[in-house]
């Protein structure tokens, strides 16, 4: 099985502004005012415009090559391929992808603070109470000091990775920054594709170092013939013929 971690990186050549960046959204919102619990009880009508500003950036951009490029791999993949991504927005689906698990929610599926049922709609501003128990809408985000999301399925899927990509992560955010030693565990090709030296870097064997929109495609290239090569190798005869 092929796993991808994808992080802010990836998106940010698509415009969507990351967290961390030196212009990034954690120099104008504060944390604990918009990515909280606590945040999101004191001041629900912020929290919830913020994040509906954020579908609306994210619905103006589109999916780069490098998004374009996984949806290729799995298409033509001969092993399974798994997204995982950090991401909240829908890039990867608007690119082709089929198999994406979004450890920390997506924009635009609200749902009630009080039960966690599904709301109607995309936008938060303008959502009703909640028909089931009257809750108020809140994004499926999940806001620091929660559970990442589809952590089973990721666990099972790392006990079957063979080949490891990390994409666009600073390899800051836990339990995401793991993800790597559990293939390494597994004797996983492990590969880091980033536009600089991460925390991780040193867990990974091969290096990229360049804009995913142009390291991925590579790659995928790459990882693409050599699957065609060894299934033509498999399948010729003693002599090398088939």
């Amino acid at each position: 099985m092929i796993i991808i971690l994808t992080g802010a990186g990836i998106s940010a050549e698509s415009g969507v502004k990351t967290y961390r960046s030196d212009t990034g959204l954690w120099e104008q919102h504060s944390i604990e005012d918009i990515a909280t619990p606590e945040g999101f009880e004191r001041d629900p009508g912020k929290v919830r415009a913020f994040y509906d500003a954020r579908l609306d950036a994210v619905r103006a951009a589109e999916p780069n090559a490098a998004h374009l490029a996984l949806s290729r791999l799995e298409r033509e993949s001969q092993v399974p391929v798994l997204v995982v991504t950090q991401n909240v927005d829908d890039l990867h689906e608007r690119a082709g992808s089929r198999r994406v698990l979004h450890m920390h929610g997506r924009l635009g599926a609200p749902v009630c603070a009080g039960c966690g049922a599904g709301l109607p709609g995309e936008r938060l501003e303008g959502q009703p109470p909640c028909p089931a128990c009257g809750g108020q809408a809140r994004p499926d985000i999940t806001f620091f000091g929660e559970q990442p999301k589809h952590l089973e399925e990721i666990a099972e899927a790392l006990s079957q990775v063979t080949i490891y990509i990390s994409i666009g992560t600073s390899g800051e955010v836990f339990p995401a920054a793991r993800f790597v030693r559990r293939a390494r565990k597994r004797k996983a090709r492990r590969i880091e594709v980033n536009i600089r030296r991460t925390r991780i870097t040193n867990d990974h064997r091969e290096l990229r170092h360049g804009p995913a929109s142009i390291e991925v495609p590579t790659l995928v290239r790459e990882i693409l013939a050599e699957q065609l090569e060894l299934d033509r190798q498999e399948g010729a005869g003693p002599d090398g013929q088939n």
